[in-house]
């Protein structure tokens, strides 16, 4: 299974964090314009959006976009969640709503990303 990309947009929309796992070569160029108005059509059943908004830190989200036979991706949420509160929040010096430029946060961040798709999901025990 695949998973493509990783974003993390902060509570005023602005994007601070993106980590492309997987880059599929694109045959046309696609723009967006803000604000970004998502609407979701099947192309070719390739990208499945997945959004996660943990209680803890209101209006961070979370958004994965992976392949639809994806299994585990709400327990992947959950795990990106974890590794921005230990890795991100609990660096001195991260700003909340500014991007996230921590090597530790990369690094778990891709650990967990080829767990998840060697695994086809996360297990409680991940």
């Amino acid at each position: 299974m695949v998973i493509f990309s990783v974003y993390v947009v902060n509570k005023a929309g602005g994007l601070i964090y993106q980590y492309d796992n997987y880059v599929p070569r694109a045959e046309a160029e696609k723009t967006f314009s803000y604000p970004l108005d998502l609407v979701l059509k099947h192309h070719d059943e390739k990208v499945v959006v997945s959004f996660g908004q943990r209680d803890g830190i209101r209006g961070i989200k979370f958004i994965v976009l992976a392949d639809p036979r994806q299994s585990g991706i709400d327990a992947l949420l959950r795990k990106i969640y974890e590794i921005y509160s230990d890795f991100a929040l609990k660096n001195p010096f991260y700003s909340l709503e500014m991007p996230i430029r921590c090597e530790l946060f990369d690094q778990n961040l891709k650990g967990a990303l080829e767990i998840a798709e060697k695994a086809g999901n996360f297990g409680a025990g991940s």
